[in-house]
C-alpha cells in the first residue's frame, strides 16, 4: 500500500455506533480505513452488526435508526447526506450486489431494461444512450453471460439463480463504482455456481480496481477471495486481519470457533455399520413431460440408509435431490422403481396409509420463516402434529410440548412468542421439534441449514448428531453445501442430472472420489486458502 493509498482511503469509518429504536446497539465503535482497489471480507454470524453496518456506508438503514461517529466516502461526509444526494453516489459511486436475486430483479421487466434503467437514472456517469443496447450487451458479457444479445429480452424466471446472479454483477459494476458491497451474494448457490460467480466478481473487481466490501457468514468463502478480514460479532470488530494472519495467528475465541467449524474435515463422524434399513431406493425414475420434451428429473436411483444413519444426496441444483425426497415423503408419483420404508413400497399408497407415513417420516424445510406459521405460538406449533394424530389428552400434550422443547434446548419462556419473534436457529430448532412431536423417527432436511449463518449451523449440526444417537433417528439429508454434509454424514450419494454417480461412506467420497463430477464438486468447495495454511495454524 502506498502512503497516498493510506492517506486517502476510499472508506474511513470512525467510531460507527448504529442504535436500533428499541435501544439495540447493531454497531459499536467501529474504525475502519478501506484503501483503492482492497477486497475486504466482513465475517460473523447472523446480529453480529455485518449488514448493517455496510448498510450505513450506502445510506440505506431503516428509518428507527440512529449513527454516531463518521462516514467518509471518498473525502465525503455521507451520514448528513439528503436523499437526492444519496440518489447522485448510489450506483455511481457505490455499487450494491444483493444476496437474493430473485427478490432484487422485477419479475415484469427484461434483463435489457433492468440493465439499461442505470443508465438512464445516471446519464453523466453513463454512455450516449444510443450506445445503451451495445453496453448492456457488453456488461452481459462482461459477467460471462452466453448469448448476451438475447438475454436482453428475457425476464428473470427464464434464468438460472447463477446467471440472475451475474445479472447482478453486471448491474452493479455498469457505472465502475469506487466501491462496491456484496451482502451474501452466492449464499444461495451451489458450489459449482458459486465459485464460477466469485471468479467472474473477482476479476472484475481486480480489472476494474474496485474496493469491494464482501459481506459473508462464510469464512471459508471469505479466505478465498479477499485481501483482508473483519471479523465482527455483537456490532464490534473483533479481528483486522490479513488472509494469512488471520488463518495462521488469530488469538480471538470467536474467529477460531468460526476457523473450526471451516475445518469439518477434522470432525468427520465415525463410522456406522448398522445393516437395519429403513429406506430402500430401488430404480427409482421420475420423468416431466411427454414425448420430445420430457425430462429425466430421477433416472434409475438406487441407495438405502440404515437406521440411525445419516445419508446425504449431494448436486448442482437441478440434479433431482430434491425430487427423489419428495417421492420419498409421497408428495410426487414416481414414473417407475420404488421407495420402501420400514419394508412398505411408499410409491403406491394413498389416503390413511399417507397419513401414517408422515407420521413416521417427517420433511424439515429449508426456510423455517415459511414453514412456521407465524400466527401460531411456538407451543401451538410443536403441539399441532399431536393434535392432528389425536394423540393423548391435553395435559400430556402439553408435558410433551415441554420435553420436545428441552431436548431441542429452546428455552421454556419461548413456548409463547411466534415465529418471527426468534432468530434463524431458534426457528429451524422449533421446526425440528415439531417433526418429531408424532414420534417420527425418520427426518428428510431439505436444505434444511442453508439459511443459517455457520456458528448457528454448527449447533444445529450438534443437536441433530445428539438427537439421532438418543432417539436412532434415521436422517436422508439434502445439501448443496458440501462442508455441512462433510460434517454430518455416515454415507454419501452424488447425484447429477438425476443420476446417482457415485456413493459411499463420507470417507471414501470425500477423501478418494471416483467419478469425475464428484472431483469438480470437491474442487469447488469453498476454503482453498484455509486448506493451504492448516499446517500453520495455531493450536
Amino acid at each position: 500500500m502506498t502512503a497516498k493509498e493510506h492517506n486517502n482511503p476510499v472508506v474511513r469509518i470512525e467510531d460507527l455506533a448504529v442504535r436500533y429504536a428499541q435501544g439495540t446497539h447493531a454497531v459499536q465503535g467501529v474504525d475502519l480505513e478501506v484503501p483503492a482497489g482492497q477486497i475486504v471480507a466482513i465475517v460473523g454470524e447472523s446480529g453480529s452488526g455485518k449488514s448493517t453496518l455496510t448498510k450505513a456506508l450506502i445510506g440505506l438503514l431503516p428509518i428507527d435508526a440512529t449513527t454516531s461517529g463518521s462516514i467518509r466516502f471518498g473525502g465525503t461526509e455521507v451520514t448528513t447526506l439528503d436523499l437526492r444526494q444519496w440518489r447522485e453516489i448510489r450506483g455511481a459511486g457505490i455499487g450494491l450486489v444483493p444476496q437474493d436475486p430473485g427478490a432484487s430483479l422485477d419479475p415484469v421487466q427484461t434483463i435489457g431494461s433492468q440493465l439499461i434503467e442505470v443508465f438512464r437514472l445516471h446519464p453523466e456517469r453513463s454512455v450516449p444512450k444510443k450506445q445503451w443496447r451495445s453496453k448492456a450487451i457488453e456488461l452481459l458479457s462482461s459477467v460471462g453471460i452466453d448469448r448476451a444479445e438475447q438475454r436482453l429480452s428475457q425476464y428473470p424466471h427464464e434464468l438460472s439463480g447463477g446467471l440472475k446472479q451475474r445479472v447482478l454483477i453486471a448491474i452493479a459494476f455498469a457505472l465502475n463504482p469506487q466501491l462496491l458491497i456484496a451482502d451474501e451474494p452466492t449464499s444461495a448457490l451451489d458450489v459449482t455456481v458459486q465459485r464460477t460467480v466469485l471468479e467472474v466478481f473477482v476479476s472484475l473487481a481486480r480489472e476494474k480496481g474496485t474496493t469491494v466490501l464482501f459481506v459473508t457468514h462464510d469464512l471459508a468463502v471469505a479466505t478465498d477471495i479477499a485481501d483482508r478480514v473483519l471479523v465482527m460479532n455483537g456490532g464490534k470488530v473483533l479481528e483486522d486481519r490479513s488472509v494469512r494472519e488471520l488463518i495462521t495467528d488469530s488469538t480471538d475465541e470467536y474467529t477460531k470457533a468460526l476457523l473450526d467449524q471451516a475445518y469439518a474435515h477434522n470432525q468427520r463422524r465415525e463410522a456406522n455399520d448398522s445393516k437395519d434399513v429403513v429406506i430402500r431406493v430401488n430404480d427409482l425414475g421420475k420423468e416431466f413431460g411427454r414425448g420430445p420434451q420430457t425430462h429425466k428429473a430421477v433416472n434409475h436411483v438406487s441407495f438405502e440408509v440404515a437406521r440411525g444413519t445419516t445419508f446425504s444426496l449431494v448436486g448442482e441444483s437441478g440434479s433431482g435431490k430434491s425430487t427423489t425426497a419428495k417421492i420419498l415423503m409421497g408428495l410426487l408419483p414416481t414414473s417407475h422403481g420404488s421407495v420402501e420404508i420400514n419394508g412398505v413400497d411408499v410409491t403406491s399408497i394413498s389416503g390413511r396409509q399417507r397419513y401414517d407415513l408422515w407420521r413416521q417420516a417427517q420433511l424439515v424445510y429449508q426456510n423455517p420463516d415459511s414453514a412456521l406459521d407465524p400466527r401460531q405460538t411456538v407451543r401451538e406449533i410443536i403441539d399441532e402434529p399431536m393434535r392432528n394424530y389425536k394423540l393423548g389428552d391435553a395435559r400430556w400434550r402439553n408435558n410433551r410440548v415441554n420435553e420436545l422443547m428441552e431436548q431441542v434446548n429452546l428455552s421454556p419462556e419461548l413456548s409463547g412468542k411466534r415465529s418471527p419473534e426468534l432468530s434463524g436457529g431458534q426457528r429451524q430448532r422449533v421446526a425440528i421439534a415439531r417433526a418429531l412431536a408424532s414420534g417420527a423417527k425418520i427426518l428428510v432436511l431439505d436444505e434444511a441449514l442453508s439459511a443459517l449463518d455457520v456458528l448457528t449451523q454448527e449447533q444445529i449440526l450438534t443437536l441433530l448428531d445428539r438427537l439421532q444417537r438418543e432417539q436412532q433417528l434415521t436422517y436422508l439429508f439434502i445439501s448443496h453445501d458440501l462442508h455441512v454434509v462433510e460434517r454430518i454424514s455416515h454415507h454419501v450419494g452424488v447425484m447429477r442430472q438425476g443420476e446417482l454417480v457415485e456413493t459411499g461412506t463420507i470417507d471414501q467420497v470425500f477423501s478418494n472420489p471416483k467419478h469425475d463430477y464428484t472431483r469438480t464438486l470437491l474442487a469447488a468447495n469453498p476454503g482453498e486458502k484455509l486448506r493451504e495454511l492448516e499446517h500453520l495454524r495455531s493450536a
